[in-house]
């Protein structure tokens, strides 16, 4: 169950006048009983799990880490006399413009190449924390569900999507407190093969409009077969 988006007319569409006694009165006004505000990125980034995730990262990943800082230097050392040497042919005066286009081509060629190598070197590292934020997020519904449940909520919305509101109905510390309950640790190694979910499906969709085109083939193939005419 994801949170469920409710667009913010619902609480400025409720009447007051209809019932006062299902209202609570606090400091910051009158609170709509029901209604819940929470912010799940928030909360998932201030579990337990996730925090102590991402301090085991730097140690499970080290050798990447460490290679890709290593290689990063490399190329700053690279470029900083091919920019110096632009900049200065630029100021001379005396190169002209299509081999100043050419030197920049070259500098940006070797940067974009070398952002290109980075990337692959800390995949795993990105890889390990989706993997973390995946197994935390699977269990962020049942934390949701059971804040609701304790708090008498029956409508969430999404707090990037409320303009303002008062703190009487931020449910984050309720759902926070269920998470770490639900949640106290997760593994920073995914298994191997391991993709994150939106792959997974991209994938699986792929394979299924596959196999949907294989048996269109398939079935049109022995239509498509002429029968042997008598003589």
């Amino acid at each position: 169950m994801q949170l469920r988006h409710v667009s913010t007319a619902l609480v400025a569409g409720l009447s007051l006048a209809a019932a006062p006694a299902a209202f609570a009165q606090t400091a910051g006004g009158i609170v709509v009983p029901g209604l819940g505000v929470a912010n799940q990125p928030a909360v998932v980034g201030s579990s337990n799990a996730y925090k102590a995730a991402m301090q085991q990262l730097p140690t499970a990943y080290k050798a990447q880490i460490d290679q890709a800082n290593t290689r990063k230097v490399q190329l700053q050392a690279q470029l900083k006399p091919m920019y110096e040497k632009l900049d200065a042919d630029a100021k001379g005066g005396k190169t002209d413009r299509a081999a100043l286009q050419a030197e920049y081509a070259q500098i940006e060629q070797i940067q974009q190449a070398g952002e290109h190598e980075l990337q692959q070197i800390v995949e795993p590292v990105n890889l390990a924390r989706q993997y973390v934020l995946e197994q935390i997020g699977d269990k962020l519904d049942a934390a949701t569900q059971a804040a609701m449940t304790k708090r008498k909520i029956t409508v969430v919305l999404d707090a990037q999507s409320v303009l303002k509101a008062d703190q009487a109905y931020n449910l984050n510390q309720d759902i926070l407190d269920q998470l770490n309950l639900i949640v106290p640790s997760v593994g920073v190694t995914p298994p191997a093969g391991w993709l994150p979910r939106q792959q997974r499906e991209q994938q699986a969709q792929q394979q299924a409009a596959a196999a949907a085109e294989a048996a269109q083939a398939g079935a049109a193939a022995p239509a498509n077969k002429k029968s042997p005419q008598g003589r």
